[in-house]
């Protein structure tokens, strides 16, 4: 792409809830056009006459250059250079196969989904790639909460592809003063970092909903960012990468705020809250619950040593107390620290 390219291009962004929302609005200070797909036309009139979203980061003004839209023709309706996938996981496939018939194969495709599909255990990445008529493809994972963004706080992501053009496409449509990009060609690292912390922010939010304290947490941040790599690596990921924005960095944010809304299931959970009226009351989608079922059973199979792992699953199913989770943990034989 030549210098200037992107300043004059269309990007899309599909999936209008906080963090699409938020990064149709980074996206629109440095490109032409956006257009924003969500669900409801109710939402999309709304977010088009008042410039804001009705939903979600209520109190953050939308670009003048973001256009909602609830149909994808309309989304569709102008050539667009980037196809920016927001969606939850569960979600992504079928809308994929929809979307595919609208894109033309030269576009750049990147995505945010912090999870992976259910029956196959595939990588966003590759569901779109099966789907779509493009094969340039890379995603987008950091410590990146919504609100936080959406306040102007400074915050940083990262950007990975195996392909060098998505990661400059990404870099200068994602960048501002605020808002700083990190790049990686481990595609594999980094979205198994963004889906793996999810595990472990839903037990953040039992230890901090039972009172324990920072030494505590010390520990799950500690041991829960070991599983992470031993499990990434397991699947092809670079260990290092994991000591990163996408990892750490990432670990560390869903970990320590409620703004996180696998956070606040383990916090509601440890409280007696049934899983089914937590998930209920937050009305958005927690990948770490389905995320946490997936990645136990398929570690169990292939002995991955995942124990924090399967003390949330088993509370998650309601098969141990919160009590009984963390004597479990805490009477495993020793072993030498990673």
């Amino acid at each position: 792409m030549k210098k200037g390219f992107w300043s004059s291009s269309r990007v899309a962004v599909l999936g209008g809830g906080s963090f699409g929302t938020v990064i149709a609005n980074m996206v629109a200070k440095n490109v032409a056009q956006v257009s924003l797909y969500v669900r409801a036309e109710e939402q999309a009139r709304q977010m088009n006459s008042t410039r804001m979203n009705p939903s979600y980061v209520k109190e953050m003004v939308l670009d003048e250059k973001i256009r909602a839209a609830s149909t994808y023709d309309k989304v569709f309706e102008s050539d667009l250079d980037m196809v920016i996938f927001a969606l939850p996981s569960h979600a992504t496939r079928a809308q994929a196969k929809i979307v595919a018939r609208y894109m033309k194969g030269h576009e750049l495709v990147l995505h945010a989904t912090k999870g992976i599909e259910e029956q196959s255990l595939k990588r966003i990445s590759i569901v779109l790639a099966e789907e779509l008529p493009v094969i340039r493809i890379g995603a987008i994972s950091g410590p990146n909460l919504a609100g936080e963004i959406a306040k102007n706080e400074p915050a940083a992501t990262v950007v990975a592809s195996p392909f060098h053009d998505v990661i400059i496409a990404g870099e200068e449509i994602l960048s501002n003063p605020r808002f700083r990009v990190y790049t990686s060609h481990d595609l594999i690292g980094v979205e198994w970092g963004g889906t793996l912390k999810n595990i472990f922010a839903i037990a953040s939010g039992i230890l901090d909903s039972i009172g324990f304290g920072w030494n505590t947490k010390s520990l799950l941040l500690s041991r829960g960012l070991a599983e992470m790599v031993r499990f990434g690596v397991a699947m092809g990921a670079d260990a290092e990468t994991f000591l990163g924005l996408s990892g750490m960095g990432d670990l560390i944010a869903t970990c320590s705020s409620n703004q996180s809304r696998n956070f606040r299931v383990g916090y509601a959970l440890a409280k007696g809250d049934k899983l089914d009226e937590v998930l209920a009351d937050l009305g958005q989608v927690a990948e770490g619950v389905r995320t946490t079922r997936i990645v136990y059973e398929f570690a169990k199979e292939r002995s991955v040593e995942m124990p924090i792992t399967e003390a949330v699953y088993n509370i998650l199913q309601g098969k141990w107390t919160v009590e009984q989770g963390v004597a479990h943990l805490m009477t495993r034989p020793t072993v030498q620290d990673e």
